[in-house]
């Protein structure tokens, strides 16, 4: 396998990349052409590209493009586009290029991609390779956080094409409407020879630095070799809706030290009750689960300024 700056440099001198872009996720289908055109004027080749209107043919057309030998695999849609690729792609010789086409674009956040497509396309032509951790539960690896409780109801339930025309709000509003009736659970949280118990309606285990498009805290990020637990709120309906405001405005002031986060490498999760799972958004099981880390498993096309351990 090549250095990360020799895959750095065969990218900006060869230009060679291929295109998959979720034309179902929120912004996709009306950016693909756009996209595409970008990247040709760029001064791209285009070995393949795949817009894909149906979600169950994603991972095939991922794979198809990646079998097709680029330096850089460009992937446009949201979170649970990009960590299909990131799975994809983990520990191979090519180079993950990020369009943040989504509705929060965690990950893109995680690592300092802009938002916007011109600057996120400069980043491709302009950046350089660098190397993140990827979270492993069983064998699956993720690139943003585990949600346990709440947030994976709010996954299963919350209707697509909500998504679509309100964006990310389409998440605290389907949640509002299932906290009436939802039970808080009591999870257990072993780590490091110490075991941690949380009674709370909400737990996530996060890798990268960002969720629901707002900071964890200002010091957490997917190169760091750490795992972030914490709950969200106590026992009660109104602490979770008071905490889940009081992170998302104070989130960039706070540091992995403080209370309630625990920063470990590996743990093992169980609950009172087996209780669903989401993984970057997309279902995944029931409790128990064990949580580790892949370390800088995944490369990816960043800020040619980007810090890279």
């Amino acid at each position: 396998m090549r250095t990360k700056q020799e895959l750095s440099a065969a990218i900006r001198r060869e230009r060679r990349a291929v295109l998959v872009v979720n034309a179902h996720s929120r912004r996709g289908r009306q950016l693909y052409e756009e996209t595409r055109s970008r990247l040709v004027a760029a001064g791209f080749t285009l070995l393949g590209t795949y817009p894909v209107d149906r979600p169950a043919e994603l991972e095939q057309s991922l794979a198809a493009a990646a079998d097709l030998g680029p330096d850089l695999l460009v992937a446009g849609g949201g979170d649970g586009t990009i960590g299909t690729a990131a799975r994809l792609l983990a520990h191979r010789d090519i180079a993950l290029g990020l369009l943040p086409l989504g509705t929060t674009n965690n990950f893109a956040r995680t690592v300092g991609i802009p938002l916007d497509l011109d600057a996120a396309v400069a980043v491709l032509t302009d950046g350089k390779v660098i190397d993140v951790d990827l979270g492993l539960v069983g064998n699956m690896r993720f690139t943003n956080h585990i949600g346990i409780g709440l947030s994976a109801d709010v996954m299963l339930r919350t209707p697509p094409r909500l998504k679509r025309v309100i964006g990310r709000i389409a998440y605290p509003m389907t949640a509002l409407a299932l906290l009436t009736r939802h039970r808080p659970l009591r999870a257990a949280v072993r780590a490091e020879g110490r075991r941690h118990e949380f009674l709370t309606h909400q737990l996530y285990v996060a890798n990268g630095g960002f969720h629901a498009g707002r900071p964890i805290t200002a010091d957490a990020d997917a190169d760091d070799r750490l795992l972030v637990a914490y709950p969200v709120g106590g026992p009660t309906r109104r602490g979770l809706l008071r905490d889940t405001a009081r992170n998302a405005a104070t989130g960039h002031r706070r540091t992995l030290v403080e209370e309630p986060f625990l920063a470990v490498r590996e743990l093992w999760l169980e609950t009172d009750r087996p209780a669903p799972v989401e993984v970057d958004g997309e279902p995944y099981g029931e409790t128990p689960i064990r949580i580790g880390l892949d370390p800088n498993a995944l490369r990816v096309m960043a800020a040619a300024d980007s810090p890279d351990r």
